[in-house]
C-alpha cells in the first residue's frame, strides 16, 4: 500500500492512495469466512455455506466494502501520522468514478482524495493584549425595580372598580368600520408607548368605552396579538381606530414584604427581616451582573481573536463537503449560512490551537460538574426552594451525558471555559468600576 498528499495551496491538497491486491485480500478473505459462517442460505445447513459460495455470490460487494473500509482507516492513520490539520473530510476525486477496474480480487485500485487544511497563523493572546474586565454595581434604581419585579411575582390579582396605569384590560375591541374587527381580549396597559393612550385607559370603570388608534399604542406584533391576527395584517390595517369597552379590571398587587413572602424566595428562616431580603437581592443581582461582565469579556476577546486572525480557508471544498454532508440543504440556504460556518470554523480552530499549544485538557469531571451546574439552575429555576441534594445531581448529570448531542454539547462548552480562563491569566485584564446603567449603554454602542 502506497498513501501520499499533493499539496495544491496553502488549504488545499490531495491524498492519493493505491492498493494492491496483497494490501486489500486477507481482509477480504477473512470477511468472506465470516459471512460464510452467519450465512442462512436455500440447501445449506446454518454455518455450513462454503466460502467459494459466497465469494461467487456476493464477493465484489463484500471487496467493495472492506476496500472501503480500509481506505477510511489508513486514510485517517495517514492524517494522524502526518499531523494534518484537516477540514471536514476527505472527499473522494469525482474523476475516480471514470477507472474501469475488473473487481475479480486482483485490481491495483488507485484513489485520490481532497482534503481541505486548516490555514496557518499564531493565536493573538498574550500579556502585551489588555481588555476592559467590569466590575458592575447595582444602583438604587436596579435594585428597587428587581425587588419590585419579585413581589409582583409573588404578588395576588384583584379587580378593581377603576383602572389605573399598569393594569390589565379584559376589555371588546371593535374597529370602527362596518365588518370590522371584533375580539375580546387582555389589554396591558404597561406596554403602551403612546401617553395620550396610557392616560385615555386610566380612570376607567366596568362597561365604559373610549376610543383608541391602536397603531399608536402598540407595536405591531403587540397588535398581532391582541387582534389574533398575523403580523402582515396587523402592520397593514385598514382602519387602526377602535372601541374599547371595559369587561373587568385585573391588577397584580405587589406581595407584602413579610415572612411568607421571604420563604417563597429562600430556604425558611434564612431571611427575616426587610434589610436581609434587600442584602440578599443585591447579592443576586450583582452576581447576575458578574455574568453580564464576564460575558462581555468573552464577546472582547471573541471580537478581537476573530479580528487578529485574518486566513482564508478552502471555501470551494467545505462548500462541496457541506452538501456532501447534507444532501437536503440548497445552494442559496448554503450561501445565506456560509459565512456563519466560516466564522464559527475560524473561531473553533483558534480555540483548538490554544489548547493544543498549552496542553490544556477538559477532564471527564469537569463536564459532569458542568452538567450539575446546569440542572441545578433549570430546578432553581422553576422552584427556587428545591434543593436538590449532590447524589442527585450527579445522577441526572449522567442521565443527560447519556445523550451523545447532549454531551458533545456540554464538552464543547467546558472546553470554551477552559480557553476563557486560560486567557484571563494569560492576556492583560484591566479592571473598571461602572454602574448598570452606564454598562448597558457600553453593550448597546458595541453593538
Amino acid at each position: 500500500m502506497n498513501i501520499s498528499h499533493q499539496t495544491v495551496d496553502d488549504v488545499n491538497a490531495n491524498i492519493k492512495v493505491e492498493l494492491a491486491p496483497e494490501d486489500y485480500n486477507p481482509s477480504v478473505d477473512k470477511a468472506i469466512k465470516e459471512q460464510a459462517k452467519k450465512a442462512k442460505l436455500p440447501g445449506f445447513r446454518p454455518g455450513m455455506v462454503p466460502p467459494g459460495h459466497i465469494r461467487r455470490t456476493y464477493g465484489k460487494s463484500i471487496l467493495f466494502d472492506e476496500i472501503n473500509k480500509l481506505i477510511n482507516d489508513k486514510i485517517s492513520e495517514y492524517i494522524s501520522e502526518n499531523k494534518l490539520e484537516v477540514l471536514g473530510q476527505p472527499l473522494p476525486v469525482e474523476s475516480d468514478a471514470d477507472a474501469q477496474y475488473n473487481w475479480d480480487f486482483n485490481d491495483t485500485f488507485t484513489f485520490t482524495y481532497e482534503i481541505g487544511i486548516a490555514p496557518e497563523f499564531e493565536t493573538p493572546f498574550s500579556k502585551d493584549t489588555a481588555f476592559t474586565t467590569y466590575d458592575i454595581k447595582a444602583d438604587d434604581a436596579t435594585l428597587a425595580e428587581r425587588i419590585k419585579n419579585l413581589r409582583r411575582s409573588y404578588g395576588k390579582m384583584t379587580n378593581p372598580e377603576v383602572s389605573e396605569e399598569g393594569d390589565v384590560l379584559y376589555a371588546t375591541l371593535k374597529q370602527t368600520k362596518e365588518e370590522g374587527i371584533e375580539k375580546t381580549t387582555s389589554v396591558r396597559t404597561d406596554i403602551i408607548e403612546d401617553a395620550k393612550t396610557k392616560k385615555a385607559l386610566t380612570g376607567l370603570k366596568q362597561d365604559d368605552t373610549v376610543k383608541i388608534d391602536i397603531k399608536k399604542a402598540f407595536k405591531v406584533a403587540d397588535i398581532a396579538r391582541i387582534l389574533g391576527i398575523t403580523e402582515d395584517e396587523a402592520e397593514n390595517l385598514d382602519v387602526t381606530k377602535f372601541e374599547l369597552t371595559v369587561k373587568n379590571i385585573n391588577r397584580l398587587e405587589e406581595a407584602d414584604l413579610n415572612q411568607e413572602f421571604f420563604d417563597k424566595l429562600f430556604p425558611a428562616g434564612d431571611v427575616t427581616k426587610e434589610e436581609e431580603f434587600e442584602s440578599k437581592v443585591k447579592e443576586e443581582v450583582e452576581g447576575l451582573f458578574k455574568q453580564n461582565s464576564d460575558q462581555k469579556l468573552r464577546n472582547d476577546i471573541y471580537t478581537y481573536g476573530m479580528e487578529k486572525v485574518d486566513v482564508k480557508f478552502p471555501e470551494a471544498f467545505l462548500k462541496k463537503w457541506l452538501k456532501a454532508t447534507n444532501p437536503n440543504i440548497s445552494d442559496e440556504e448554503l450561501d445565506e449560512g456560509f459565512a456563519d460556518f466560516l466564522s464559527n470554523l475560524k473561531w473553533t480552530i483558534i480555540e483548538n490551537r490554544i489548547v493544543t499549544a498549552n496542553s490544556l485538557e477538559v477532564k471527564y469531571d469537569e463536564v459532569i460538574n458542568l452538567a450539575k451546574e446546569r440542572i441545578y439552575s433549570q430546578i432553581k429555576m422553576y422552584n427556587i426552594n428545591d434543593e436538590p441534594t449532590d447524589e442527585q445531581l450527579g445522577q441526572y448529570a449522567l442521565q443527560l451525558l447519556q445523550d451523545r448531542e447532549q454531551a458533545n454539547r456540554l464538552f464543547e462548552e467546558a472546553k470554551a471555559l477552559k480557553v476563557f480562563d486560560y486567557l484571563k491569566e494569560n492576556v492583560t485584564l484591566k479592571p473598571q468600576e461602572i454602574s448598570y446603567v452606564d454598562f448597558e449603554k457600553l453593550d448597546k454602542d458595541s453593538k
